[in-house]
């Protein structure tokens, strides 16, 4: 057995590595205290201080959060429970952010603009979040999962019934409920074989809670292979109910649908960006391929090959169902949410080309991709707040008009969705890019043909909702829709992310990427 990784023990770097969670600690009292004290008239408040609160909070993870280019062991802090490495600062400065946008976005929807509780609920679940970004630890992976998984069961389920009569309202609220429960048993059920996959590999270790010392002792243990990869596939159940992967994917569309829509926004966006991170460390630590091991190759258990292979296969399978059945749908929402399936599945290319080449690029596809993702969504989904609260509706056909009743919104929604196309010049051609091409240069091309072939199944549904937008007629065309401040300020700051990420923002935040993918191999 070779010798156990150290850890870290400065202090300093320490509370530097978790100073956005303790912020955020300090912002949900400071938003409950306001909740509480502030009267009615001045509750409007509460939103703005949650909102720009966590926009201050993701600028200061970007400055304070330290992220250095040192070893494992240099960067393993807190008895190894975080990592501080570039890979946890891309997350958390991409959650909080986002954290922050959807506080905002929560202001326009009447149900949610007085519920210091809502804020709360995001505020926490966005520290869980931020956390598992950075988690090194089973017990830390855990808890910040739940942490988030949690707070994401409760918003879903959010709206209650209306105090008076109310039959649109009412409906919504059974849906929010139907979707915050079925959120709720499928995420209890999978959970339960995450918890039972992390105990294997607890016991399989020799006792050790530390996902790089898991790694050291399972590279060289003398147990059998078999009970090692059955923890590996419940550990994927987990994860991959998380993703939207497919087959753990059922529950995404009712919960799109069914949540408010700030809620459906974080949910898509947050929950993956946070699981694909913890996911991408979790497999290079505890099942490492050949060069990232430190015991001698004569001893070297192989584990990497099955994780490749099996993740290879749920790309294919996730990416293709959620765009075939995509272009079946007529409520947006749900077509967003099949849409966030084979986002998952063009993720997971990324992923599944982690371990077969020491340069970082599939890591640096993940996180640059995910980077473009949650902008992207979250101006989709401000865009789509302003045009369910103007027209009720979440129909597709119902959007025909669009471009005749607000320009902006139009654009707005246009350009999300010619980025999750991957169309340039927004970010997620880029993003789609990076992926394929680290499909490639890992050796999975077929892989990368099976992504173009999906990317480009996935372009016709796209372009029939911008077709509905601008060329499709509406008795309804002379009605326009307002543009409140707190959704001017989430388009455009999302608008200017997307388009900016695609074009002058190319390369710095590559080479970041890049950074951070090649920390994962530094031993």
């Amino acid at each position: 057995m070779p010798e156990l990784m150290q850890f870290n023990t400065d202090d300093t770097r320490g509370f530097l590595a978790i100073l956005p969670e303790i912020l955020m600690t300090l912002l949900v009292l400071i938003v409950i205290y306001m909740d509480l004290f502030l009267p009615p008239s001045r509750r409007k408040s509460v939103g703005y201080m949650a909102g720009v609160g966590m926009l201050v909070i993701g600028g200061l993870a970007w400055l304070l959060v330290p992220a250095d280019g040192l070893k494992v062991s240099e960067q393993l802090v807190l008895g190894g429970m975080v990592r501080s490495d570039d890979l946890a600062k891309i997350f958390k400065v991409m959650v909080a952010l986002v954290g922050g946008l959807t506080c905002l976005m929560g202001m326009g929807d009447i149900r949610l603009r007085y519920k210091g509780e809502f804020y709360a609920l995001i505020i926490i679940a966005t520290m869980g979040a931020s956390l598992l970004s950075s988690a090194a630890d089973l017990v830390m992976v855990f808890i910040s999962l739940e942490t988030l998984s949690i707070s994401l069961y409760v918003l879903s389920g959010f709206v209650r019934r209306p105090e008076t009569p109310n039959p649109t309202q009412e409906a919504f609220a059974s849906r929010s409920a139907e979707s915050g429960m079925k959120y709720f048993l499928f995420g209890a059920f999978t959970s339960a074989f995450l918890l039972y996959g992390l105990s294997l590999l607890y016991g399989f270790s020799g006792g050790h809670t530390n996902i790089y010392r898991i790694g050291q002792a399972l590279a060289v243990g003398e147990q059998d292979t078999a009970p090692i990869i059955l923890a590996l596939m419940m550990v994927a159940v987990g994860f991959g109910f998380k993703i939207s992967a497919v087959p753990f994917h059922f529950w995404t569309p009712d919960v799109y649908e069914g949540s408010p829509t700030p809620v459906t926004s974080f949910i898509s966006v947050v929950s993956k960006a946070a699981s694909f991170a913890v996911l991408t460390r979790f497999l290079l630590a505890v099942f490492p391929p050949e060069q990232l091991i430190s015991v001698p190759l004569d001893q070297y258990k192989e584990f990497s090959e099955i994780w490749v292979q099996l993740f290879s296969i749920l790309a294919v399978i996730t990416m293709t169902l959620g765009n075939i059945v995509a272009l079946s749908q007529r409520n947006i929402k749900r077509l967003i949410a099949y849409s966030s399936i084979a986002q998952a599945g063009y993720t997971l290319m990324g992923v599944a080309a982690i371990a077969t080449t020491k340069s970082g690029d599939g890591a640096a596809a993940v996180a640059y991709y995910m980077f473009m993702y949650v902008f992207t969504n979250t101006l989709f989904f401000a865009c789509l707040i302003l045009f369910t609260n103007a027209t009720g509706s979440e129909t597709i056909a119902d959007m025909a008009g669009l471009s005749r009743r607000n320009p902006w919104l139009a654009m707005g929604i246009t350009i999300a969705l010619l980025s999750l196309a991957g169309i340039p010049p927004t970010a997620g051609f880029v993003g789609k890019f990076l992926l394929f091409r680290a499909a490639v240069d890992s050796g999975l091309t077929w892989l990368a043909v099976f992504g173009v072939l999906n990317a480009i199944i996935g372009l016709y549904y796209y372009l029939v909702v911008i077709k509905v937008i601008y060329v499709d007629r509406s008795p309804d065309d002379e009605k326009p829709i307002d543009l409140p401040a707190p959704y001017g300020f989430v388009m455009a700051a999302s608008t200017i992310a997307v388009v900016l990420l695609g074009t002058f923002l190319i390369g710095p935040i590559v080479n970041w990427a890049s950074e951070a993918g090649l920390d994962l191999f530094r031993l």
